[in-house]
This record gives C-alpha cells, structure tokens and sequence, in this order.
C-alpha cells in the first residue's frame, strides 16, 4: 500500500496488475479491503488501482462538508498523480458507484467505461429527515449502534455461509471514523444526481444485487434506464458485491470491459 497527497487530501492507494486501467471505489464504510478478493483476479489482465476514499480507512479524515465533486476532483487528482492520464475504466459500489458515474459525466475524457453495483445515487427526499436522525445516532452513540441494521439490509444470513469473511467485514466496519462516515452519509442525502445520467456518454454496466435490502434492484434498474445505452443486470450478490461474490463479479467486470473494448 501506497500514500499521496492529492487534491489537498493524502490518500491511501494500490497498484497491481498491468494492461488497461481500472479504479475500484469501495462502498460508503469500505476500504481498499472492499476489494481485496476481486483486485487479484481482476489484476491478471487489468492495471487495477483501488484507493481509500477522503474519510475512509488510511486516507485523511474530513472535517467539515463534503460533495460529490471532491470525490470525484480526488480520484481525478489520483489518476494525475500516478501519471494516468488516458481513459480509465470505474467499477464502484454504492457511494463508489455514484462517484463512478459523476466522474463519467464531468470528465468524459478520462471515463471508459464505468460498472456500478447498488449505486447510491440520491436519498429518497421522504426518507432524508430519517436518515438525517440516523446519521446523528452513529456520530453519537458509535459505529456499534449501526452495524445489525446494516448488516441485515447489507450482507443478510443468505450471503454469510463464510463465517470468517463476514466477521472480518464485521471488524472493519467498526473500525470506521463516526465523523467521516458521518460526511459522506451527509453527502449523499443532499445530492441527486439523476439529472445527469443522461449526459452520460461511456458504456455503463449498473448491477441490482437481489439480496440488497437497502438498495435493491427496483432501485437500481431506474439508474440504469436513464444512462443512454447502459446494461441493466440483477446478480445473487448483496450490497458489497465485490466481497460477497468476488469471482463472479470479476467475471462479469471482464466480460463487460472486453466486449466493449475498455
């Protein structure tokens, strides 16, 4: 694992593989460790970078507000920094997949391709003021107080037949700065980023994980319908697709990015 500074944050990252190029961007919550099964398959035909996003795992913690757009200006600065300067392929999970698809509408130059999973594009605006309450419980009470619910809605019994992975995603889960988790949650309550999708110009492959309760396929097909030309698919992952199924998911990332030439 690798440090830099870039865009005024410093930001944990990894390299592997060579080949084309493709950024992993972890779920609200997650780590580089999101995708630490599917980088290795994904790395013997791709350059895989994956990072921590501002607030997650290593990387700085943020203090204040936060927007989607310095997200997407970090993994841009990122890209930069590591000397990336052509198209890239994003696949990205939940948060990571709204950054995904941002970064495609903005910077159409630098997106090839983009496959999100559970994308977390906006909040239902009749759910915002609950979420805002439970956003404001986690920063009090901890971490603790969040994981059941978020684990059931998440990474239910059926997704849990390895014990020492869901323990381990458990574990690191807690480990979460309550104060960032709490400024990315923020974040995505006032954002909506629907009006874009339509400018969208690079193949895109949205994925409805059928045993996401939080985020489920009736919410992603939606997405996926108003990105021109994108791919719908429901797969038997939940909301962390790329730790739950990783083998099947670097199979359907492959597939996808070679069909379209990415």
């Amino acid at each position: 694992m690798n440090f830099i500074e870039a865009n005024g944050v410093s930001l944990r990252y990894a390299v592997e593989g060579s080949g084309k190029p493709i950024v992993l961007i972890h779920e609200m919550g997650g780590t580089i460790e999101s995708w630490g099964l599917l980088a290795p398959l994904l790395a013997a035909k791709r350059r895989v970078v994956r990072y921590d996003t501002r607030g997650a795992g290593f990387s700085e913690k943020i203090s204040g507000a936060l927007s989607i757009d310095t997200m997407t200006g970090d993994l841009i600065a990122l890209l930069d920094g590591l000397g990336i300067t052509g198209k890239v392929a994003l696949a990205g999970t939940a948060v990571g997949g709204a950054i995904a698809l941002h970064t495609a509408a903005r910077f159409p130059d630098r997106v090839a391709a983009a496959i999100v999973s559970s994308p977390a594009i906006s909040i239902p605006p009749e759910a915002r003021e609950a979420t805002r309450g439970r956003i404001d419980a986690m920063v009090r009470d901890g971490m603790r107080s969040a994981i059941e619910a978020t684990a059931a809605n998440s990474y239910p019994p059926e997704l849990r037949t390895d014990v020492a992975r869901f323990d381990a995603f458990k574990a690191r889960w807690l480990a979460n700065d309550p104060e960032s988790y709490a400024a990315i949650y923020r974040m995505l309550v006032d954002m909506d980023l629907a009006p874009e999708l339509s400018s969208i110009a690079c193949p895109v492959l949205a994925i409805g994980g059928e045993f996401d309760r939080g985020r489920p396929p009736s919410r992603v097909e939606p997405i996926a319908k108003a990105v021109p030309g994108a791919i719908f698919k429901v797969l038997p992952v939940g909301h962390y697709a790329g730790l739950q199924k990783p083998e099947l998911m670097a199979s359907e990332i492959g597939a996808f990015l070679d069909g379209v030439g990415a």
